[in-house]
């Protein structure tokens, strides 16, 4: 997010438009955390992980009463459009503040799950697989030493994009993820045969029967005697320094969102597509669904075998 905040401020201040930085999101907005920012103040931040203006959850900003006063606090600082860094939450608060005020949004994709539509890559996914994989690939010397097996279960409540990803790269035995049902035939036969074997299953934490921990225990019940270990990774996917990819797509997306503006479009979320940066209606990014590459989970099923 922060390449994404950095070309944001350079891009506007590049066509002669002042910009301000609002930390904590809409929550920021209702509470004035406002100020005026200049090449100098995203200096140096291109590198590091997170956001420098912080991010928030927002009841308030939910209610008649918090939007007008986020509308006041923008009037008051002469501020115009916004550009929104974000999910669905953030895209649909963008669209019904446009609707009640006029101020006209461009978002840019910001979740390491990957699961927003209009876009092949949102902001942060490429860095939380790479940073999974580097996770992965230190389990599998452990469980290769030991004979162990190892459930991981890595981030994805409801989008099984980090697991599919980076158990595809890391040569997991099975990959379990929210969009499929789990095979547990081919589960079973897979520690039926060689208890003293070692392998890698990746799970993401939304599967079908909610994380590594319950899956373990589900095979217990068919094979009673069958250990395994559970690393869960959890936050350490949304931390740490960007990956080049993240650092080039973070910077191309924020300078497409100003130049969006200054075109006159509205209310739409940038994203690459074939790698070239599209346009999509808040309502489309919204409401459809983005859905798997079939091509990689037919890989799961042919290297799984």
């Amino acid at each position: 997010m922060n390449a994404c905040i950095r070309a944001v401020v350079r891009s506007a201040i590049y066509n002669g438009l002042e910009v301000y930085g609002i930390r904590r999101g809409y929550q920021g907005m209702i509470e004035n955390d406002i100020y005026q920012m200049d090449s100098r103040s995203v200096s140096n931040i291109i590198q590091r992980g997170g956001t420098m203006l912080r991010t928030a959850r927002s009841k308030e900003f939910m209610t008649p009463e918090g939007r007008k006063t986020a509308y006041d606090n923008l009037r008051m600082h002469g501020i115009d459009a916004l550009v929104c860094i974000g999910g669905e939450g953030s895209y649909t608060g963008a669209l019904q503040f446009y609707k009640e005020y006029g101020i006209p949004c461009i978002g840019a994709p910001g979740t390491i799950d990957n699961d927003i539509y209009g876009t092949d890559f949102s902001i942060g996914f490429d860095t939380a697989i790479n940073t999974a994989l580097e996770a992965i690939d230190r389990i599998r010397d452990t469980a290769d030493s030991h004979n162990r097996v190892f459930f991981i279960e890595v981030m994805g409540r409801h989008a099984g994009y980090i697991a599919l990803a980076a158990g595809i790269a890391g040569g997991a035995e099975d990959i379990l993820i929210p969009e499929k049902k789990n095979d547990w035939d081919r589960l079973l036969h897979l520690f039926s045969f060689s208890k003293k074997a070692f392998s890698i299953v990746v799970v993401a934490e939304g599967d079908e029967d909610g994380g590594a921990a319950k899956t373990v225990e589900k095979i217990k019940q068919h094979i009673p005697d069958f250990e395994a270990r559970i690393s869960i990774l959890g936050h350490i996917q949304r931390g740490g320094s960007p990956t080049a990819f993240d650092r080039v797509l973070a910077s191309r997306l924020g300078n497409a969102a100003v130049e969006a503006l200054l075109q006159g479009k509205l209310n739409k979320a940038a994203g690459l597509i074939n790698n070239q940066v599209v346009l999509t209606p808040f309502e489309d990014a919204i409401n459809k669904r983005k859905e798997l590459n079939p091509e990689l989970l037919r890989l799961v099923d042919i290297f799984n075998t």
